[in-house]
């Protein structure tokens, strides 16, 4: 299933107590459609709250027979608008949603022109003059396999946190600075805090050759400030292996 969603209305993507959730949404409107049999769906990864999504992906399994048309016209009329099913297919049986993730887009979007309160919950209304050359000269320095420690939540355990970026990239139009990077995965907080740090060259508090010794100090406490969740958006998920079957 390929999904989008407004992620301003949500306490995140993955399920959690007492709080409005894009995962508890979609699988209570599955179950229903499942004769009421629990429906649990796996997504390329979680998003945290106020963030959005072009194109999440997720996995489930139904007992009912539907035409994946059928299926997504359902889901649409039962969900609220701040979610919206794109797509439905139907994969084989071992495909995963998330372990099978090859590259990942995320965009961060800032306001560098006059406030918009219209665009408060969409983009990170900076509204001060950013020095879009320099950011362009540093994101340059996120390319390759890094370990992202400083990049992470400073309390976040992991395995690992190597992670590889093929592209980062800063587009500038209308006074609306577009950031994005595509990678192999992302930590949490990951992209916010490299944005972070891209906003701090840009204001000239640092340099672009702090974010090379940042990458190396593998310490939270060394990287710029988290930028606002309100401005990321998932954009894209691509998989090594996705054979879809006939629907």
């Amino acid at each position: 299933m390929t999904f989008s969603y407004d992620g301003s209305k949500y306490s995140g993507y993955q399920k959690q107590p007492n709080l409005l959730t894009i995962q508890e949404v979609l699988e209570s409107k599955l179950t229903q459609i499942n004769s009421n049999k629990t429906v649990n769906i796996t997504a390329s990864g979680r998003t945290d709250a106020l963030v959005h999504a072009l194109s999440q992906k997720a996995h489930f399994d139904l007992d009912v027979n539907y035409d994946c048309n059928k299926l997504k016209n359902s889901l649409n009329k039962m969900l609220p608008a701040s979610i919206y099913v794109k797509d439905i297919e139907i994969v084989e049986d071992d495909f995963h949603a998330r372990f099978q993730t090859k590259k990942k887009t995320y965009v961060y979007k800032i306001n560098v022109g006059e406030y918009n309160p219209i665009e408060a919950e969409y983009i990170y209304q900076y509204n001060k003059y950013l020095d879009i050359d320099k950011m362009k000269e540093a994101i340059t320095n996120f390319i390759s396999e890094h370990n992202f420690k400083s990049y992470t939540k400073g309390c976040e355990e992991k395995e690992s946190f190597v992670r590889t970026i093929y592209d980062a990239k800063i587009e500038e139009k209308d006074n609306i600075i577009y950031i994005r990077f595509t990678g192999n995965g992302f930590l949490r907080y990951m992209v916010r805090n490299m944005v972070g740090s891209l906003i701090e060259v840009g204001n000239r508090k640092i340099n672009s050759s702090s974010i090379i010794d940042t990458i190396s100090k593998e310490n939270r406490i060394y990287a710029g400030f988290c930028a606002p969740a309100c401005g990321l958006y998932l954009e894209n998920v691509e998989y090594v292996s996705k054979k879809a079957k006939k629907c």
